[in-house]
């Protein structure tokens, strides 16, 4: 599903709410989760998972076209581990 079929998908199921209303939200909300990773925090949405930061140091890479090594710098990047919930509907059989 793209961001595009989620605001479709919401505005059906919402139809109290316009589209230009449902575009909000979405945009609010994912503009709040990526907020608190970037202010080091974690959130978490019960049932579906958690997104936190993990820390990855700096490293010596390879360009890919010439073979050539190169410096990477240390950085964050999104994590997510799935809920207990989200992992047993997956796993059903």
């Amino acid at each position: 599903m793209i961001r595009s079929e989620l605001i479709q998908t919401l505005a059906q199921e919402n139809p109290g709410l316009t589209l230009m209303e449902v575009e909000r939200i979405v945009d609010i909300f994912f503009k709040e989760i990526v907020d608190r990773l970037a202010a080091g925090g974690r959130v978490e949405l019960r049932g579906f998972g958690a997104f936190t930061t993990r820390a990855r140091e700096a490293r010596t890479g390879r360009n890919p076209r010439t073979g050539e090594q190169v410096p990477v710098d240390a950085k964050r990047v999104p994590y997510f581990k799935p809920g207990k919930e989200m992992r047993e509907r997956l796993n059903t059989k």
